[in-house]
């Protein structure tokens, strides 16, 4: 074989491997977020298996999701401070290690702890595997393209996690379920060995420092402050359950931002965040999470307790969603690729906000196939475009040093839109007496947001342009 053609096989093997290692990241990433709603669905059977209080089911809900929104800025620094693999193993050890026990586990305490360590082993992941994809790809062009469908990843997970637990939560034990986080973690452990890139490590004097102050508090604020904004949904927000771990998570997280402008060097660096296209990214982030989980938790809530339908039938009732962000995902990086990811965003945008629209109309006999089933698949394809677009905007420019950053940042945003945004838009539902009134005010608030966010991302569009011209 000549020098050419060996070259240019080698550039091929390359290439496959390069794409083989992305798919196995992004089905660990895709885990991650279905974790999340691995037990959603069939928490009202672990609370009769377990003898629980609302309390202990509330606890249980949030075990996994609190660490995991709390520690991923932690996380972050953890790679670009140790480096992406070393992180990644870690992360997938502890998080496979608690899925096994969490499966097998007699009781209460230890399913609330092996959530917990879970959330641990997930805020270590993402951000390492963030890190991953940037190593796989160094030429910036196939690393955008690789982040239009890493956008997609994280929301699939979610709708097939709550799919799948609703339509096997009549046939098999919820324990079952924790068989996919266990697979997926052999899975990324088997490809860290000779797939995945084990990229340079930083000399040590350009390490970052771990930043311990700034942890604690960010930490800190963000797992009180979503505390409190969840339990919100049962509780008043004058009550104690509310009120006094969101005044407290407020004030943590105010400190963060005073700590960190004056830190050496800080876990969040102002700087990072005054980037325009990034405050867009990370902002369609935010709200495309929360109209996720809005459309979650409003149909399940509504076809199962207005319309009487069975856990069954509401999960597949959801699988034309699922199936339009596949799709949809499918479209997403070619778009990015020729409209650019600002143009992609935006339309997201402008269409899942004509299907939030479309929902606003709710009503207690309203038909599934006209109303329901159109505005879940215009939803789904906006968010799926959003989430591609705005992953690209969210780590556009990132140096490789600080993909670790820029992952935790990511998913945080993505994290905060099921707790803050959510919260708010109950919030707003909960200003009608009628539940059903309710919860169309809240698509329509959505709706607006969603045209907010539509004109603040052609400004930004505008203003660049602007500047380059001159």
């Amino acid at each position: 074989m000549s020098n050419q053609k060996a070259t240019a096989f080698t550039a091929v093997v390359r290439a496959t491997n390069g794409w083989a290692a992305f798919a196995i990241l992004a089905i660990v990433q895709s885990t991650l977020i279905f974790t999340i709603a691995l037990i959603m669905i069939p928490l009202p059977t672990i609370a009769e298996e377990f003898a629980l209080s609302a309390a202990q089911v509330l606890l249980l809900q949030v075990a996994y999701g609190l660490p995991f929104s709390g520690l991923l800025l932690f996380g972050g620094r953890l790679t670009d401070r140790y480096g992406a693999r070393r992180m990644f193993v870690v992360g997938l050890t502890v998080f496979g290690a608690a899925s096994v026990v969490a499966a097998l586990t007699p009781s209460y305490n230890a399913l609330i702890a092996m959530r917990f360590l879970q959330g641990v082993g997930g805020a270590i992941i993402a951000p390492a595997a963030l890190g991953l994809v940037r190593a796989l790809f160094p030429d910036m062009t196939d690393f955008a393209r690789a982040m239009a469908i890493w956008g997609g990843v994280s929301v699939l997970g979610a709708v097939l996690g709550f799919i799948s637990s609703g339509m096997a939560a009549g046939f098999l034990s919820w324990r079952w379920m924790f068989t996919v986080p266990i697979a997926v973690s052999a899975l990324g452990l088997g490809a860290s060995v000779g797939l995945l890139p084990a990229g340079r490590p930083l000399e040590t004097a350009a390490r970052p420092r771990l930043d311990p102050l700034g942890a604690m508090l960010a930490t800190g604020g963000i797992v009180l402050a979503s505390f409190g904004l969840i339990a919100s949904h049962d509780a008043r927000w004058s009550s104690q359950l509310v009120a006094g771990p969101l005044t407290a998570g407020i004030a943590l997280v105010v400190l963060f931002m005073i700590v960190e402008r004056r830190a050496h060097d800080p876990l969040l660096p102002p700087a990072f965040l005054l980037n325009a296209l990034r405050i867009v990214g990370l902002s369609g982030m935010f709200l495309a999470a929360a109209a996720s989980l809005l459309i979650e938790f409003v149909l399940l809530t509504y076809l199962q307790q207005i319309r009487g339908w069975t856990p069954f039938e509401t999960a597949a009732s959801f699988l034309p969603f699922g199936l339009a962000l596949i799709g949809t995902n499918f479209l997403a990086a070619p778009a990015v690729g020729k409209f650019g990811a600002e143009a992609t965003t935006v339309t997201g945008f402008l269409v899942a906000g004509i299907g939030l629209a479309w929902l606003t109309i709710l009503e207690p006999r309203t038909a599934y196939l006209t109303i329901l089933l159109p505005a879940q698949c215009l939803l789904a394809i906006g968010i799926a475009l959003i989430f591609s677009g705005a992953a690209v905007l969210a780590t556009a420019n990132v140096p490789q040093e600080q993909m670790g950053l820029a992952g935790g940042a990511m998913n945080t945003a993505m994290e905060l839109g099921p707790t803050v945004g959510f919260a708010l838009l109950m919030a707003v539902a909960a200003t009608s007496a009628d539940i059903v009134e309710g919860y169309a005010r809240a698509f329509g608030t959505a709706a607006a947001f969603y045209g907010a966010a539509v004109v603040a991302t052609l400004l930004v569009t505008i203003g660049r342009r602007r500047n380059s011209v001159m």
